[in-house]
């Protein structure tokens, strides 16, 4: 076996697990809100207002935890507006999500110029200033071996949100299965008249499900800015909202389908990365770095455009 091959394979499953973090953060949200019946375009809009929040944050002060604290704060707050327009005033679900996106992206260039006068970015931050990387104890040598490949390029070395993720998927799965409080949340999004006369509150369990999808989304904006990146760049989500939303359609609505749609969306980004540079079938024809680059993209709308009307949408999804 060709262990430089190997190891390569390995590398590219640790860059997509790397890649599908923070969309796994959005999807998640995103998968809270809807399963009680709120629509959340907004998921991008709330990335990167958490992710400036982070990093401008621990550029001020130099405590990182203090940072992830804010960026879920600042995407709550988005949150909370977008409860308090759909839910009380009962206003159009999508249109709140896209001025949520909307102003996010205007108003983080603005504020980042305004603060560090550096074209909406905020300076780069040392590696003292982000978020370590866990290595597991153990006795694992470094070798070549199999094992000693895949628990040191896969399984130790990740950022802590990375772990935090996945730790997500699995408390969420038990949540709807068997907490009442998740069961509550799924009535809210199936069939909220029955939930009501029930004696439940389909009010608070919607602005509680939307307040913790804006947590979740806070920790996908503080790993971009302050765990996978050095920083805060202008739209450094780059789509990835829209993204996780798509992923979340995919995965039909389900912690365990979102976590392997995010996987994929994930791979591919990762996939497209190292793709950079390569020829087509010894043609000596070179693939264009920018085809390569839309394929998780190219992806998205796929999924949207194929699952937009799948039956796995909670059934009182937008519906006041």
């Amino acid at each position: 076996m060709d262990w430089t091959n190997l190891a390569q394979w390995l590398g590219l499953i640790d860059a997509s697990i790397r890649l599908a973090t923070p969309l796994l953060f959005a999807a998640l949200a995103g998968m809270l809100s809807e399963r009680s019946g709120i629509i959340d375009i907004g998921l991008e809009g709330k990335m990167l207002v958490s992710a400036f929040a982070a990093a401008a944050w621990v550029t001020s002060t130099g405590v990182v935890w203090q940072g992830v604290a804010i960026a879920m704060l600042a995407a709550m707050g988005l949150a909370l507006l977008h409860a308090f327009a759909c839910i009380t005033h009962r206003g159009d679900q999508v249109i709140s999500g896209i001025a949520i996106n909307m102003l996010a992206l205007a108003g983080t260039a603005i504020l980042g110029q305004y603060l560090f006068n550096l074209g909406g970015m905020t300076p780069v931050l040392a590696d003292g200033l982000r978020l370590a990387n866990l290595e597991f104890p153990g006795e694992v040598a470094r070798n070549d071996s199999v094992w000693s490949l895949a628990y040191w390029l896969v399984l130790s070395g990740h950022n802590v949100l990375v772990y935090v993720a996945f730790i997500s998927v699995i408390l969420l799965s038990v949540f709807f299965k068997f907490s009442p409080l998740g069961k509550q949340v799924f009535a809210a999004g199936e069939n909220p008249l029955a939930l009501s006369r029930a004696g439940g509150s389909v009010y608070l369990t919607r602005y509680g499900a939307v307040l913790a999808g804006g947590a979740l989304c806070g920790l996908a904006g503080a790993y971009l800015s302050i765990g996978h990146g050095a920083g805060f760049i202008n739209n450094m989500t780059v789509g990835k909202g829209f993204i996780a939303l798509a992923a979340l359609i995919f995965g039909r609505w389900r912690p365990s389908g979102v976590l392997l749609a995010c996987l994929l969306f994930g791979f591919l980004d990762a996939l497209s990365i190292r793709m950079q540079g390569i020829e087509l079938l010894n043609t000596g024809y070179i693939i264009p770095i920018q085809l390569i680059e839309m394929l998780p993209y190219i992806l998205t709308v796929i999924v949207l455009a194929g699952c937009i009307t799948n039956p796995a949408a909670p059934k009182a999804l937008g519906r006041q």
